[in-house]
């Protein structure tokens, strides 16, 4: 072989060996990318297992050391009791609890049997009419708007802004918002408000979907409008699902302006934290969207929202499955009615039609359709949260194991590319956060929950006058009982930063991406192969027996009247009544019961966390390995957001600015308190007061119509955050003469009165204003005391 020839070949390797490393190169670089982004869904698994062992460990050693001194405590006194009398005691009281109990369940069996004979019925302890039958309107639906009857000592005023509560539709019936004296419906009564509530029948319409159910809603708004015409728009309250679903409805229906409240809504079903929230992981661990479509198929075009009530009961089972009955057997006299009307809402068992839970499970849970903007109510409805003008308040809790906080705040930071933009949209977002509230406590209010129920009450009166942006409220001093309780509320301006504060980061959602594209293919499978089939052998005859089987029925039904296990209970238990004596709690034999009842507890918590752990793990291993998380980066996780520098060139926007140096005292007064707020970044709920009473009964405010007002507010707010030194600089061509700027200064005054703490920022901004007006500050370090 010639040199030339050696060379060549030599020169021909080397460039194949180039090419080669170059192609490879490039086909390495998504290869490496894909491992670098599974490789944190890997730390998420280890860190997943990581905390939950650490809570498990921390939270039942605690418990288990407690509950170990308590047993050698009570050991202790055996020696010094007379064991022979103790045990008669306990084990007549003990007998008699229990037939008593049996007669309570059923008591429940009956009042269960009554309650889906009667349609179940809303739960609400207030006389009702039906005000709009949804079942008449255009598009018909299950829906009904009722307006609730004041009883007798409250007075309700007309004038007074409407309440509009609408109740969840996940499992239950409505009423729950109602059901006792102290929840939303007698807070707002208690107030004189008019209350209507939104409530909904058992069985949906044939074809009814929730597009219907949304355009229902909207109509019960307008409804509620025109019977209150001298009246603020109405607050429209939202429980659970019932928030999601109200959001929905304000962002199709963008003429419905009344502040709305979203009570533990699910907004952003893929957030919360690792080591927390396991209901999130159901879709990647039991299926995804074909489950609920093969239970929908089994009952024959219809889902049964039993299956959701098991659901939430799994997530607690020491409380739902061993706790409450004891709690009853504890004192089954004193907890029976309490117990009976808690079960006749808990055991109210709903149906959704298959197109309602189908797209509940695709769009909201599993594909996170509403936070990412491409959700759609049906083909040509579009939903985009930005489109809500309304008010939007958000409560959530961190003791709320359905919907945490992440889940209920995180579409704020999803939807707007800053807080700055949530002013610019002319949008209030104001959100309250509390440590330890459960998910029903919200609604049923207890006595936590109340204390932020009364504070919306009022805090919804002045809601209107708030300069638009993001808020947190805060709760702070009490005083007062009753409907007199007064509270100090704060709010305090807040960032999108301070929303993301309060998650663990984001990086765990890239397995939900993951899952719902998954989830596609599995639904697209079940509807070419399985669902033909079901829905060929399902009769309406099986779909029934389905339903009727159903452990949650069973389970009741088998304790009721009709049952042979309780034939001669009630008679029995009459009896008992008449000669039951309890016996004390010092009783030896009582304290162990109670004892023996913690530890069962605690070892059904204990096994509870164990699941929870193995769930979550299970879940990121699944879906969090190379494989999966490729499939992942074929799904959207989130809209395109607006870049913040693109704010200030928007054409609305520009517009405005525009216009900055016209105006009058109205745009002058505003603009000055817009800019104040913003030196001090909260100021109390009394200046608020102050303001929103001036802002509606004032001149110049009371000339102007409810759309000139916020026009005013939106627009100096603009000014305010774009073009702040121009805005101050522009005062006195709002505020020609001295008379004028005298005039705006002292309704400044009246409304700010004296801050006891102010900022640095506040003072040097309120000498500027007064320097730029050429009017003297009557005190320095204490601006309009």
């Amino acid at each position: 072989m010639s040199k030339n020839m050696q060379a060549n070949q030599f020169f021909f390797g080397t460039n194949i060996l180039n090419d080669s490393i170059m192609f490879y190169g490039h086909m390495a670089k998504p290869f490496n990318n894909l491992v670098s982004q599974s490789s944190e869904q890997w730390k998420l698994f280890f860190r997943s297992i990581i905390l939950q062992s650490q809570k498990i460990r921390s939270e039942h050693t605690h418990h288990s050391v407690k509950l170990t001194e308590n047993t050698l405590n009570l050991t202790n006194y055996l020696p010094f009791l007379n064991i022979t009398t103790s045990w008669v005691e306990y084990f007549k009281d003990a007998s008699d609890r229990i037939i008593l109990t049996i007669d309570v369940l059923r008591e429940r069996g009956d009042v269960f049997i009554e309650h889906e004979a009667a349609g179940c019925p809303p739960v609400l302890v207030y006389d009702y009419e039906v005000i709009v039958d949804g079942a008449k309107l255009k598009r018909p639906c299950n829906y009904q708007l009722l307006r609730i009857k004041p009883p007798k000592g409250v007075d309700v005023n007309a004038s007074f802004r409407p309440y509009i509560i609408v109740d969840p539709r996940a499992g239950h019936g409505g009423g729950i918002g109602g059901f006792k004296p102290d929840s939303q419906v007698g807070v707002a009564l208690a107030k004189s408000h008019p209350v209507y509530f939104v409530s909904f029948g058992r069985d949906p319409l044939p074809e009814q979907t929730l597009a219907d159910v949304m355009y229902a809603e909207a109509e019960f708004v307008r409804e509620v409008c025109q019977r209150h015409p001298n009246s603020p728009q109405p607050v429209v309250i939202g429980n659970c699902q019932g928030g999601w679903a109200i959001l929905l409805m304000a962002a199709c229906n963008p003429d419905i302006k009344g502040p709305l409240v979203l009570n533990g809504a699910p907004i952003a079903p893929w957030s919360g934290e690792v080591g927390e929230n396991p209901m999130r992981y159901n879709a990647g661990v039991l299926g995804g969207t074909w489950q609920p479509m093969l239970w929908s198929d089994l009952g024959g075009g219809q889902f049964d929202g039993a299956n959701l009530v098991m659901n939430f009961e799994q997530l607690n089972p020491s409380r739902n499955y061993f706790g409450k009955y004891y709690d009853l057997y504890r004192d089954p006299e004193g907890g029976r009615q309490r117990f009976i009307d808690f079960e006749r809402w808990w055991g109210g068992f709903f149906i959704l039609n298959e197109a309602e839970i189908h797209w509940i499970v695709e769009q909201l849970f599993v594909g996170n359709c509403l936070v990412k903007n491409t959700a759609q109510l049906e083909p040509g409805i579009p939903v985009d949260i930005k489109a809500v003008t309304a008010p939007v308040f958000v409560f959530a809790s961190h003791g709320d194991n359905i919907t945490p906080p992440q889940q209920a705040l995180n579409w704020i930071a999803a939807t707007y590319s800053g807080e700055q933009e949530i002013r610019v949209r002319g949008q209030r977002i104001i959100y309250m956060l509390h440590d330890d509230v459960g998910h029903l406590g919200i609604f049923v209010s207890s006595k936590v929950a109340r204390k932020e129920t009364t504070s919306l009450t009022s805090i919804l009166e002045i809601v209107e006058a708030m300069a638009p942006g993001l808020y947190e409220m805060q709760i702070g001093k009490i005083e007062g009982e009753g409907i007199e309780k007064q509270f100090e509320v704060r709010l305090i301006e807040r960032t999108l930063e301070d929303v993301a504060a309060l998650d663990d980061g984001q990086k765990d959602e890239d397995s939900f991406a993951a899952v719902a594209y998954v989830s596609d293919i599995q639904t697209s499978i079940y509807e070419a192969t399985l669902r033909p089939i079901i829905r060929s052998l399902v009769t309406p005859s099986m779909a029934n027996i389905v339903r009727t089987m159903h452990p949650l029925r069973t389970q009741r039904k088998a304790f009721s009247s009709q049952s042979p296990f309780v034939v001669g209970i009630k008679d029995w238990a009459e009896k008992v009544k008449n000669q039951h004596n309890q016996t004390i709690n010092d009783n030896f034999f009582v304290q162990l019961e109670t004892l023996m009842a913690k530890w069962f507890e605690q070892n059904i918590d204990t096994w509870r966390d164990i699941r929870d752990a193995c769930y979550e793990a299970t879940f990121y291993w699944l879906w969090g390995n190379p494989f999966t998380i490729g499939l992942a980066n074929k799904s959207t996780k989130s809209r395109k957001l607006l870049n913040p520098n693109r704010l200030r060139h928007l054409p609305e926007v520009n517009a405005i600015l525009s216009h900055i140096e016209q105006g009058g005292i109205a745009e002058a007064v505003v603009r000055m308190l817009v800019l104040l707020a913003d030196a001090h970044q909260s100021f109390r709920a009394e200046i608020l007061d102050r303001w929103a009473y001036i802002f509606t009964h004032e001149k110049p405010f009371s000339n102007m119509s409810v759309e000139q007002r916020q026009r005013v507010l939106h627009e100096q707010t603009i000014n305010a955050s774009f073009e702040a030194e121009k805005a101050i600089h522009s005062l006195p061509k709002l505020l020609p003469s001295q008379e004028e700027r005298h005039q705006a200064i002292m309704l400044v005054e009246r409304i700010i009165g004296d801050v006891q703490t102010p900022s640095k920022e506040l003072i040097t901004m309120a000498k500027e204003l007064c320097q730029t007006l050429a009017i003297e500050c009557e005190q320095t370090d204490a601006p309009f005391d």
